[in-house]
C-alpha cells in the first residue's frame, strides 16, 4: 500500500497504524512528498517504509516513487493508494481491494459512503467529470478519489501519471480508453474537511489548474479517434 504525503504530521500516524489493519497490510511505503514538517519520521516510527523527495514533486510523482518502492521491495504486488489524511477511517479501505484481487477490476475507485463538505470545491469535481464523460462516456461519481487499488499491469499502463492533482482524472481516462476494468466502490473512508480560507482557495486553484491540464492533454486524442470513426 501506498500512502502519498506532505505536512501530514498530525494525522499520517494514525492513517498508517489503521491501514496496518488491513488483510495482508504487511508493506505500507509512505512517499514524504518533500514535507516541511515530521510526516516522514512520525509514518516511520508508526511502522511504515519511508521514502522521501527531497522537494515537493506533486501527488502524482508520490505516486510513482511508492510504485517503484514497492516493486523493488514486492513485485508482485497490487498497488493500494490511499491517502494520509484518512487517519482511523484507513482501517475500513478493504472492500477496494476484493474486486482486483477477485479479477473482477483492474482498478477500483473509492466512493466515500459518509460525505464532508469540503469548503465549495464542487466546480473542480464538476470539471473532472465532465472531462471523464467526455473523454470515455463514463459517469464517476467522486472522480477526483484518490483512494485507488489497481494491479500493476493496469498501473504500468498509465505510465507517466500526470502531474499534480491531475493523476486521478487522468488514471481514470487513460486505462478506459486502454479497455482496462474500472470500477467504484463504496467505502466508509473520510478525508479531514477542507475549509474556506485563502490556503484552501489557493488548493482548489492548483487542483483545477492540474485537472485542466491533465485533460488538455489527453483531448488531442480523443479528437483524432472521433476523426477516425467518421473517416
Amino acid at each position: 500500500m501506498i500512502i502519498p504525503a506532505k505536512d501530514e504530521a498530525d494525522r499520517i500516524a494514525a492513517t498508517v497504524t489503521a491501514a496496518r489493519k488491513l488483510p495482508g497490510a504487511d508493506l505500507v511505503v509512505v512517499v514524504d512528498d518533500g514535507s516541511s514538517d515530521r510526516t516522514g519520521q512520525v509514518a516511520r516510527e508508526a511502522g511504515a517504509r519511508v521514502v522521501r523527495h527531497s522537494r515537493n514533486r506533486g501527488k502524482g510523482a508520490a505516486m510513482e516513487t511508492g510504485a517503484e518502492a514497492v516493486r523493488l521491495l514486492d513485485p508482485g504486488r497490487h498497488l493500494l493508494f490511499l491517502d494520509a489524511d484518512l487517519a482511523d477511517t484507513a482501517a475500513a479501505a478493504a472492500p477496494l481491494v476484493e474486486p482486483v484481487r477477485a479479477g473482477e477490476a483492474d482498478m477500483t475507485i473509492a466512493v466515500f459512503s459518509a460525505t464532508v463538505k469540503l469548503g465549495g470545491h464542487g466546480f473542480v469535481v464538476r470539471l473532472s467529470r465532465e472531462g471523464i464523460r467526455r473523454a470515455t462516456g463514463w459517469d464517476a461519481t467522486q472522480p477526483l478519489n484518490g483512494q485507488r487499488c489497481l494491479t500493476r499491469a493496469a498501473f504500468d499502463a498509465a505510465l507517466p501519471l500526470a502531474p499534480g492533482f491531475g493523476v486521478e482524472t487522468a488514471l481514470t481516462i487513460d486505462l478506459l480508453r486502454q479497455g482496462f476494468r474500472v470500477r467504484e466502490v463504496e467505502v466508509p473512508l473520510a478525508h479531514r474537511a477542507t475549509g474556506t480560507d485563502w490556503h484552501a482557495q489557493v488548493h482548489r486553484a492548483r487542483q483545477f489548474r492540474d485537472v485542466a491540464r491533465a485533460l488538455a492533454a489527453r483531448e488531442p486524442v480523443i479528437a483524432d479517434r472521433l476523426r477516425g470513426r467518421r473517416a
